[in-house]
C-alpha cells in the first residue's frame, strides 16, 4: 500500500498522520508539498491533514483548496483514488467541492480541543469496513470551525444517499445536543462523496491510533483503507 500526505504551510498534523500510518500499517508515507504539480505515481491514499493551512487567514481551507497540488488531488479522486481529509483537510475538501457542505464556526465561537465520541453511520466505505455500524468511537477534536452545514433539502439528500459516515454522539451512542461539541447540523462529524472514495471528518483518527495516545479507535480506519486496497482482504 502507498500513501501520500499533502503538506501545506501551517499544517501541524502531517507528521502525526505519517507516524500513525507507519505504526499501524508498517508503511512509509510520502509527504507532498502544496506547490508540487503532481502526486507520486499511484499513491493509493492521499491524506489532507489537519492544521492551520496558510494560517487560516481566509475561510479555513479556502486558500489550500487553490494550491497547485489540488488539481492532481481532484484528478486522483475523479479516477477513483482514495482521498481523506481530516479537520482542516475536511475544510479543504468542501472548499474544493470534492465534498458537499460547508464548515462554519463553532456555535461557541471558541476553539475546542477535547476528546469526543462519534458513532459510525456507514461501515460500507473504504475507510470504515473494519468498524461496525453503530459502533461508538473516542477520538479527539481540535478546531475553531467545525460546524457542518447544508441547507435542509440538501441535508435530506445527503442522508438519503447514505453519505453521512460519522455523527457526534454520547458515549452510549445516543444523539444529544450536549454531546455535539460544535453544533454541527444533525450531529454530522464526517461525510463521504457520492462515489464513496472521498471522506472528510473533523475528529483526528491519527491522534487515536495507539494505546499510548489514550485511544486506538482511529487505527481501524487505516486498516480499512489497507483492506480495500488489498481487494477487500485483511492484510
Amino acid at each position: 500500500m502507498r500513501a501520500s500526505v499533502v503538506v501545506f504551510p501551517g499544517s501541524n498534523c502531517d507528521r502525526d498522520v505519517m507516524d500513525s500510518l507507519a505504526e499501524v500499517l508498517g508503511i512509509t508515507p510520502q509527504p507532498v508539498w502544496h506547490d508540487d504539480e503532481t502526486l507520486p505515481e499511484e499513491p493509493g491514499l492521499v491524506v489532507l491533514p489537519g492544521g492551520f493551512s496558510y494560517g487560516d487567514y481566509l475561510r479555513c481551507g479556502a486558500m489550500a483548496a487553490r494550491a497547485r497540488i489540488m488539481k492532481d488531488v481532484r484528478r486522483h479522486a475523479a479516477d477513483g483514488g482514495l482521498v481523506l481529509g481530516i479537520c482542516n483537510g475536511f475544510q479543504v475538501l468542501t472548499e474544493s467541492r470534492l465534498l458537499p457542505g460547508a464548515i462554519l464556526g463553532n456555535r461557541s465561537r471558541r476553539f475546542i480541543c477535547s476528546d469526543c465520541t462519534v458513532r459510525v453511520e456507514a461501515d460500507d466505505t473504504p475507510f470504515t469496513s473494519c468498524y461496525e455500524k453503530g459502533q461508538v468511537l473516542s477520538m479527539p477534536i481540535a478546531h475553531h470551525e467545525g460546524l457542518f452545514f447544508l441547507p435542509p433539502d440538501q441535508l435530506d439528500e445527503l442522508e438519503t444517499s447514505g453519505q453521512v459516515v460519522f455523527r457526534y454522539c454520547c458515549p452510549d451512542g445516543s444523539l444529544s445536543d450536549r454531546c455535539n461539541p460544535n453544533g454541527a447540523l444533525r450531529h454530522i462529524a464526517g461525510v463521504r462523496n457520492a462515489g464513496g472514495n472521498v471522506l472528510g471528518l473533523m475528529p483526528h483518527p491519527e491522534r487515536a491510533s495507539e494505546s499510548i495516545l489514550g485511544s486506538q479507535d482511529g487505527a481501524p480506519m487505516w486498516r480499512s483503507v489497507a483492506k480495500w486496497m488489498n481487494g477487500g482482504v485483511s492484510s
